[in-house]
């Protein structure tokens, strides 16, 4: 009798160790997938019997219950998240579970650019992959009545930056994303400003940069284009720039800037009103925030590309128009 208890109890041992050598394996083996990338997306209030058999119909070549066993034997059941999971080929059981317990959900990217105007920003989210596009079918009004502005102050108020999403997340969780990022650039940046400058508010910040955003072809050169517009604007000058006059045009800007475009009145043209303009005419960078509130000191009060990305500063008429006249020539020279 005792010699039977034994062997039963040595097979019983055996098995275990047999059993648990066999789990460690299984547990730790690569998971046979259908297809190169399997696409697992978990609700809210989904079971973990459900997730298990949901990941063999989408396409892990695995037992549900095995899985299913692996969650709720591991303690980590209850810990697993919804979202979005992409289970790719070398990942394991166990690394499956790991990342659903961490919420480690697959994620995209929309970039924002600097210098983009609203209408550009927009389109590159209404055209992003795998985004929920809540505010494609509202007016700009209505959008911006949902993110808590004004109908007309949507210029200006994204951030520039690359945003990562979650699989089916609403590009509104995007956008309030890029505009709580800018009011915080902002709010930084307005702390950091010289004490002399010729804008009083915060606001003014956001419309200055995005000038200086439009104007600047190298970086180098933001903090003088700065200089330019705090001088004119002390001295009461127009700040006479393009970018202006050509956000203003809209639609009907064709690419070709004309004499009589820059006589023709309307809020952005800055030839014909003095100050800043009533609204950003782009996204503008943490750069061009922060060369708004830390201009260079210089007396400059004109500066023309000099075709290479470049621009030159005069301090006056005659030296601006003497430098107009040798970049038109070279560049007439080069044509």
């Amino acid at each position: 009798m005792r010699v039977w208890l034994i062997r039963g109890v040595v097979g019983l041992l055996t098995g275990l160790v047999l059993l648990a050598a066999w789990a460690g394996w299984w547990t730790s083996r690569d998971l046979p997938l259908r297809t190169s990338v399997v696409e697992l997306a978990i609700e809210p209030g989904t079971s973990v019997r459900q997730i298990a058999e949901q990941a063999k119909t989408e396409g892990v070549e695995v037992s549900p219950s095995l899985l299913y066993w692996l969650f709720r034997l591991s303690g980590q059941a209850r810990q697993i998240k919804a979202g979005n999971y992409e289970i790719t080929p070398g990942v394991s059981a166990w690394q499956l579970l790991q990342k659903l317990a961490r919420g480690e959900e697959s994620l995209q990217a929309v970039t924002l650019i600097e210098g983009w105007t609203w209408r550009q920003w927009r389109a590159a989210l209404d055209k992003a992959e795998f985004l929920r596009h809540d505010s494609r079918d509202l007016s700009d009004a209505e959008l911006a009545r949902r993110l808590g502005l004004t109908p007309d102050a949507l210029e200006g108020r994204f951030y520039p930056d690359t945003y990562t999403y979650a699989k089916g997340s609403s590009d509104f969780k995007v956008l309030e994303r890029s505009q709580r990022a800018m009011e915080r650039q902002l709010k930084a940046i307005w702390t950091q400003r010289a004490s002399d400058l010729s804008i009083t508010q915060i606001e003014q910040v956001r419309i200055l940069s995005s000038l200086i955003e439009k104007e600047t072809g190298r970086a180098s050169d933001r903090a003088m284009i700065s200089s330019v517009f705090h001088n004119r604007l002390r001295l009461g000058m127009p700040l006479q720039t393009d970018p202006t006059v050509i956000y203003g045009m809209g639609p009907s800007f064709d690419g070709n800037l004309r004499r009589r475009d820059l006589r023709a009145d309307h809020p952005w043209n800055t030839y014909t009103r003095n100050g800043l303009p009533p609204t950003p005419i782009a996204m503008p960078g943490k750069g061009s925030l922060l060369a708004a509130v830390q201009p260079a000191r210089s007396q400059a009060l004109y500066f023309v590309a000099r075709g290479d990305g470049s621009s030159e500063f005069s301090d006056s008429l005659e030296q601006h128009n003497r430098a107009v006249d040798r970049y038109q020539r070279l560049r007439r020279q080069a044509q």
